[in-house]
């Protein structure tokens, strides 16, 4: 398991790359397979997807949204 797992567990970030040339990057959450969550922008670099689906987990980790 990677550093960044690690740190992510229970969670997976996977990001998606452009279906085409010039169009942006999207990201989506998992816990153990299973999509939880998914972007709602679009990213122009991967590096931005990355930054943005990782603050959504911590917000996850943190139990923001927690009823």
């Amino acid at each position: 398991m990677s550093d960044e797992n690690t740190a992510t567990y229970p969670y997976t970030l996977e990001i998606q790359p452009p279906k085409a040339p010039g169009s942006p990057y999207q990201w989506a959450i998992r816990r153990k397979g299973k999509l939880i969550q998914r972007s709602d922008r679009n990213h122009p670099t991967e590096a931005k997807a990355r930054e943005n689906g990782l603050a959504q987990i911590e917000l996850l980790l943190s139990g923001a949204g927690d009823r």
